[in-house]
């Protein structure tokens, strides 16, 4: 936990950007009636029913200190699916950086063996070295900022039915360019000293004679 905490209180540096990194899904569903449009006075009318669509992964990635977010929509969360990720990070939105600063969960796809799987060994070893990963601990998943961000997507973007993935990638991608024109980010300010006094259960207890 407290690895985490310092490196959100890093300095900017634009060589090691810190990016956080997490996975969402979103269940599609149709219509199965159409729904009553909006009136003077009454607003639409939806049918509780639906027809289930399917369903897609979202990966997110979180800049905070650069005000940036961008998500990428899957038919799955594999391991080669996280390994395409990895490349696009280094190769597409931060191809100048010396070393990007990687906080994600400990999810069983988060492993350097998913780039050996989907690449030849050289690859494998250039994103590798690309890349300085900060795991949030077990039960911890809410350090990750990127799990804030996901939840402003949901709140924002999701809560009405979707009927396909063309139409999640539409709207994801237009929540995406707003929220990165507006600049909106994440303000952290828990500390690790407040991580030693709010959640001192989580601290051994040590006898001092």
């Amino acid at each position: 936990m407290e690895d985490v905490l310092e490196v959100y209180h890093r300095p900017y540096d634009q060589e090691r950007p810190i990016v956080c990194f997490d996975e969402g899904s979103k269940q599609q569903t149709k219509e199965t009636r159409l729904p009553l449009p909006a009136r003077p006075g009454n607003l639409a009318k939806y049918d509780y029913e639906y027809e289930r669509n399917g369903t897609s992964n979202m990966f997110l990635f979180f800049a905070p200190l650069e005000a940036w977010r961008h998500v990428k929509v899957t038919d799955r969360r594999t391991m080669i699916d996280f390994a395409h990720c990895m490349r696009d990070l280094i190769d597409i939105h931060f191809p100048e950086a010396e070393k990007i600063v990687l906080v994600m969960d400990n999810l069983n796809t988060h492993k350097f063996a998913s780039l050996y799987k989907t690449f030849p060994p050289d690859e494998a070893r250039r994103i590798i070295d690309k890349l300085e990963i900060h795991y949030t601990p077990k039960h911890g998943s809410w350090l990750n900022m990127a799990e804030i961000e996901l939840s402003v997507l949901h709140r924002q973007c999701l809560k009405a039915r979707i009927p396909d993935q063309v139409t999640l990638i539409e709207k994801v991608t237009a929540w995406e360019s707003r929220r990165n024109a507006q600049g909106s980010t994440v303000h952290w300010r828990f500390t690790t000293d407040d991580a030693r006094i709010k959640l001192h259960r989580l601290y051994p207890s040590i006898d001092v004679c």
